[in-house]
């Protein structure tokens, strides 16, 4: 019989050092964030805004 059934363990180096509550707080502040999907998109938002403009709002009647 198990006792520890349904219990598991993770170790985080990263978050015992604090990197993942600093690369947050510096993605918080500057507004860039620090994942690779989250930096494509605001690169490629920055980019498609940069050719083509920024998208015209629809004005509500």
């Amino acid at each position: 019989m198990r006792i520890f059934r349904g219990l598991y363990f993770n170790f985080s180096w990263k978050r015992m050092l604090g990197i993942s509550t600093l690369k947050r707080k510096v993605a918080t502040t500057t507004g860039i964030p620090t994942t690779r999907m989250g930096l494509n998109a605001k690169l490629g938002r920055w980019l498609w805004q940069l050719i083509f403009g920024k998208p015209k709002r629809k004005r509500r009647k």
